[in-house]
């Protein structure tokens, strides 16, 4: 049955741990013994489910319990599972931390007792030997509704520090699922805002995760932990798959959506484009930074995260795509822009001209914005009507001035009260990343406004 998907939640102390090694190697080296491995990603996080992607053929699934609620991470779960043998999830920070103030809401551990899932942790051994037991008795028995069923130890600097681990473990009673050594060759560069995403270093992302998997395959007891992914049994609950679809039946043609890609835009969930077209779009990718045309007959836009201040100079050089999408915007056509999209829609980025469509200037900033959010719709837009509540996510280190239009976006209550965003004709262009699966109307409105507009 579907909800006895075999699982495994990959989980570490903190971060830094070894967490996305240790699941991404795991998961490509469980796909080259034949397995379909279904990829999932605890947190709002998008650069660590492209390597999961990498590494297993399939689309790397976020569960947030935050941005979602805790009773869609079952479903969501399930619905990117189906016909697998078997799923790995990548936790987030430390096993226990999540949302802040929030308690154990959107942590890993939250996640694994959501999925009935065992967790197996990771722990940076380094510059220690006995006092490793301490720190693992002390998550083993910190909640015991959470079910740690073995250790993975990284960073161990040789086999006489390796027995020293081991035996100080022994009386904790938890097995040691596999032992890695330090390994420059599964390092991943990272930027500003973490780990460089895959589209932007595909060749060298596949020699990463390849070296990911060859380090795990020779280190850790990979028959050890199948068996232990599949003592998981059914999922607590009686949970349903998530389905994005079908909506009801709406008059007329499919509209086309551009959906932007490649480099520039690589942050995206899975589930919006199925909702797109589950609601009746017939959905479109194209990439900014090669395309010099929106596609033929678009009649929405839809423009997430990613990292367009690094590509600043070639997104301002594709001057004919840039009128582009100023000329739909001009139409009162539907334009959803998250984040990168949003500093893709302003006059300009660190100087350099972009679309234009909203009178906004957009630049790095040394000052790292971070956090969950919970928001109001404030405007009536093409995504939501005024009060809509939804939660979303921040993560950037730019500042785009004026904040808000004379028709703001949301309204955001922490960590400090403000407005947020631009209403326009048929845009909507916001910092706050937002999962639509938490509220499936926003694609059916998305959908209908492409269709009447």
């Amino acid at each position: 049955m579907t909800s006895s998907v075999p699982r495994l939640v990959i989980a570490a102390p903190a971060s830094g741990s070894g967490k996305t090694t240790v699941a991404t190697g795991l998961m490509a080296a469980l796909t080259a013994r034949g397995l379909a491995v279904s990829p999932h990603k605890v947190g709002p996080d998008y650069i660590d489910p492209g390597y999961h992607t990498l590494a297993t053929g399939r689309p790397g699934r976020n569960l947030d319990a935050y941005l979602c609620g805790p009773e869609l991470v079952a479903p969501l779960f399930l619905h990117g599972a189906a016909g697998c043998d078997l799923a790995v999830v990548e936790g987030v920070m430390g096993l226990y931390d999540g949302a802040a103030g929030e308690g154990e809401l959107a942590s890993t551990a939250q996640v694994a007792k959501v999925l009935g899932a065992p967790v197996v942790l990771v722990v940076d051994a380094a510059s220690q030997s006995r006092s490793v037991a301490a720190l693992v008795h002390g998550f083993v028995s910190w909640d015991p509704g959470v079910r740690i069923g073995g250790v993975i130890l990284n960073k161990v600097g040789s086999d006489r520090h390796e027995a020293l681990l081991r035996e100080a473990l022994d009386s904790v009673g938890l097995p040691v699922l596999g032992v890695l050594r330090r390994a420059a060759a599964v390092s991943v560069p990272s930027r500003h805002l973490g780990l460089v995403p895959v589209a932007e270093r595909r060749g060298d992302a596949v020699g990463a995760v390849a070296a990911m998997a060859g380090m795990v395959s020779e280190g850790c007891d990979l028959d050890a932990l199948v068996a232990l992914a599949r003592s998981a049994g059914a999922l607590p609950g009686g949970s349903v798959p998530w389905t994005p679809g079908p909506s009801p039946a709406l008059p007329g043609a499919r509209p086309r959506v551009a959906v932007a890609g490649g480099a520039a835009f690589s942050f995206s969930y899975a589930e919006h484009t199925e909702l797109l077209a589950a609601a009746g779009a017939e959905v479109v990718p194209f990439d900014p930074l090669r395309d010099e045309g929106l596609p033929e007959d678009t009649a929405g836009l839809v423009i997430g995260g990613g990292f367009p201040e690094v590509y600043a100079a070639e997104l301002s050089a594709n001057a004919t795509l840039r009128a582009s999408v100023a000329e739909l915007a001009a139409r009162g056509a539907p334009v959803a822009a998250e984040c990168a999209g949003l500093l893709y829609l302003c006059r300009e980025l660190d100087g350099r001209p972009m679309c234009g469509v909203l009178d906004a200037a957009a630049r790095m900033s040394e000052r790292l914005t971070l956090g969950y959010r919970d928001a109001v719709a404030v405007s009536d837009s093409a995504l939501a009507a005024a009060g809509t509540r939804l939660r979303g996510h921040e993560f950037h280190r730019t500042v785009v001035e004026p904040g808000a239009g004379a028709a703001p976006a949301w309204g955001v209550r922490a960590p400090r009260r403000r407005v947020e965003g631009f209403v326009q004709r048929g845009v909507h262009a916001s910092y706050l990343h937002t999962h639509w699966a938490a509220e499936p109307g926003v694609a059916r409105r998305f959908v209908e406004r492409c269709r009447t507009s």
